[in-house]
């Protein structure tokens, strides 16, 4: 049977390729009618009146929901966007004011084009870079301003130092499954919710605070999610405007946001501005780091991405200074996003440890090495593990990275100049709070099980590895075991965000193996050999059903280190002389991330990363028009995101790593590492190839031309 680290088919994948796996949108739910939102046309402001008449006459609509008649609810931080239809207010261009429902999705969409607004218009802030100078501290106490040292004092006597701005731009997540949801009033308290969620329990909390209802009686449905990239870790108001639709016609709703309505309903990654500063003596040793960074927020919310993070903690210097500041715009909330802020601020970080290294004449990889602290800069703990040398080290090797030119611009080859370049990642690895049942039955020599969790899959293997987890730790064979994830019903437990659901959803499964096999022990009341299995105790004492469920944390003891996922990232890019198009011929990742549970599925994840990391540094980035405050960019048409012959060769190489100290089975995540260096790798080897440092992304043929 597999152990967990082989590459083990997913167990999935069948359901997914013939399309038995229903998401959100799939469920025949019976006497369904279909919704429409209409949005808002200014971005700051207030609605005088709106005329619906037209709208209601028209063929199939039931009703339509505004401020003027939609249900009271209470307007709670954990629903995200606002557009409640609980007031005037306009806060952002698109904002949700008001919601149509049909017999049909056709006659739905029609109708809400039939909705007429009057507003008074206010002053809108949606211009970042004319607004910037208005930015304050943040408010919230993680972005309190971080000082160590004396940075500006070290600054002021450095023998070598870089003094840069790096600017990365508004980004959205764009998952292949766009937001949408079926609402069901299976009684006046009781709501079942067909909804993609990374984070189950914490959509069905927000949900029930919203209409006051008991989370046990809010029911999220969600086993499969067709991408969410952080945009589904949050609950926003389109949900919320679908349980109100499905109440006020007393029948199922179907709310799906067309791919146009993606680009203001559900959050984006801010924009950012990076001011970086290193100082290093004559030897190559950091004497200083600045890393102040200023962004924007909603007018109404703050969410600030923490750029500085890496930065913290990635090299050893005496003297740090970690800041933020935010000007509160006319722009929807960010919201959490593939490595947020890691992957920004490593990009800005990672190119300014490169402009460095060129000052010293000093090869990057030599310099990186020379400024590894030996334990957390930013708190004093010592690591859990970390194995970034060995990345540097080992993919240097395999990237042949002894061949790069020190000096740019120096290899050319039919008309396109080659360059290599390095950028490092890291991200935090916490455990949190989840439960599982186990339940087993046998029959002869047959052991089969159940496993339960409220988690969730976004498409990155969560089935299999939970397949696996339960196999090594049961006795019982992969094909013996089902696997029932994403339904608030079961056992609640972490989400698939911020690289803590492996980490946390394997840990609690074991928890459970672990614990119905001292059970059954207990239970037949003798003496086993160690490392007798639940199965083989099922068999050898004819017992027919046995279950347990239990809670599971992370150990007191991973408070006392600093635990982080780190790798090494190397890009080989051609760049046209006569156009200026980057290309990424060769990419490798080298990651240390713990015990990696399927190498197939781990590899898929590095590689997904990498391409997210081409995107942001090569083609994403959405434009606002400042006249009005909407995007230019609203469809995949405008917004380019990497197509398969944009990609290259891609290599993954994990580093073994035992890692005991942060949770018992010594699993670090990986999906947002995967994408945290890549930019900086690929702006680097830009560098390399061409003699251009491009400070702001994406890297786009004018910027080399």
């Amino acid at each position: 049977m597999p152990e967990p680290g082989n590459p083990a088919d997913r167990i999935d994948g069948r359901a997914k390729v013939t399309g038995a796996a229903q998401y959100a949108t799939d469920y025949a739910v019976k006497n369904m009618v279909y919704a429409a939102i209409f949005k808002s046309e200014i971005a700051a402001g207030k609605i005088i009146h709106i005329n619906t008449a037209t709208a209601e006459r028209s063929p199939g609509v039931l009703t339509v929901l505004t401020y003027k008649n939609a249900p009271k609810v209470k307007e709670t931080p954990a629903v995200w966007g606002g557009g409640f239809l609980q007031t005037t207010k306009i806060d952002f261009y698109g904002q949700h004011i008001g919601v149509v429902v049909a017999e049909t999705f056709e006659q739905a969409t029609h109708a809400a084009k039939l909705i007429k607004v009057n507003y008074e218009k206010a002053e809108a802030k949606v211009d970042f870079k004319k607004h910037e100078g208005e930015a304050v501290k943040a408010k919230g106490t993680d972005r309190a301003d971080a000082i160590r040292g004396d940075a500006e004092a070290a600054f002021s006597t450095a023998d070598h130092k870089t003094d840069a701005v790096y600017h990365t731009p508004i980004e959205h997540h764009q998952p292949m499954e766009p937001h949408a949801t079926i609402a069901v009033w299976e009684s006046a308290d009781k709501l079942v919710l067909y909804n993609p969620a990374q984070v189950v329990n914490g959509m069905q909390n927000a949900v029930a605070g919203t209409f006051s209802l008991k989370p046990a009686d809010v029911r999220i449905i969600t086993p499969y999610i067709g991408g969410g990239f952080g945009s589904k870790g949050t609950t926003w108001g389109n949900i919320i405007l679908a349980a109100m639709a499905a109440k006020a016609v007393s029948r199922p709703v179907k709310l799906a946001l067309t791919r146009q309505q993606m680009f203001n309903s559900v959050g984006l990654r801010q924009e950012n501005k990076q001011h970086l500063r290193l100082a290093a003596s004559d030897d190559g040793k950091l004497t200083a780091l600045a890393h102040e960074t200023t962004t924007h927020t909603a007018v109404n919310s703050e969410y600030i991405e923490p750029c500085g993070d890496c930065s913290k903690l990635m090299y050893s210097t005496p003297n740090s200074l970690i800041t933020y500041r935010v000007v509160p715009m006319n722009i929807i909330k960010p919201s959490y996003t593939r490595g947020p802020g890691k992957a920004p601020g490593s990009f800005a970080l990672e190119s300014a440890m490169d402009e460095l290294a060129h000052q010293l004449k000093m090869d990057p990889i030599e310099f990186r090495l020379k400024n590894e602290p030996d334990k957390d800069p930013s708190n004093g703990k010592p690591w859990s593990s970390r194995s970034l040398v060995q990345c540097l080290q080992t993919g240097a090797k395999r990237f042949g990275w002894e061949q790069r030119r020190a000096l740019p611009g120096q290899v050319h080859k039919d008309g396109f100049r080659i360059g290599y370049g390095v950028g490092c990642g890291t991200y935090p690895v916490n455990q949190r709070d989840s439960s599982a049942y186990v339940k087993l039955t046998g029959s002869g020599t047959v052991v089969n099980a159940i496993v339960e969790m409220a988690a969730s899959d976004l498409g990155t293997g969560t089935y299999t590895i939970l397949a696996q987890t339960a196999s090594a730790g049961l006795g019982i064979p992969m094909k013996n075991i089902t696997v029932k994830i994403g339904d608030s019903v079961l056992p609640p437990a972490a989400g698939s965000v911020g690289s803590v659901g492996a980490i946390s959803f394997s840990n609690a499964l074991n928890d459970a193996c672990v614990k119905i096999t001292n059970e059954l022990m207990a239970k037949a009341g003798k003496q086993f050999p160690a490392g007798t299995t639940a199965a083989q105790i099922m068999i050898s004492e004819n017992i027919a059903d046995f279950e347990t469920r239990s809670e599971s944390k992370a150990p007191e003891e991973a408070k006392k280190y600093s635990s982080h996922s780190f790798n090494a990232n190397f890009a080989e890019v051609w760049v046209n002389e006569a156009t200026g198009m980057v290309k990424v011929k060769r990419f490798l990742a080298v990651t240390a991330a713990g015990k990696i549970i399927n190498q197939k599925t781990a590899s898929s994840q590095i590689i997904g990363g990498i391409v997210w990391g081409i995107g942001m540094a090569l083609t994403e980035e959405s434009v606002l028009d400042p006249r009005y405050g909407n995007f230019v960019t609203r469809s995949l048409g405008d917004y380019h995101i990497p197509a398969n012959l944009d990609i290259g060769e891609i290599e993954t190489l994990f580093i073994d790593e035992d890692d005991k100290l942060s949770n018992t089975l010594g699993i670090k995540g990986i999906g947002e590492v995967s994408i945290v260096g890549v930019a900086g790798a690929i702006a680097n080897a830009v560098f390399n190839a061409t003699g251009k440092r491009v400070r702001s992304l994406p890297i786009t043929p004018d910027k080399l031309i």
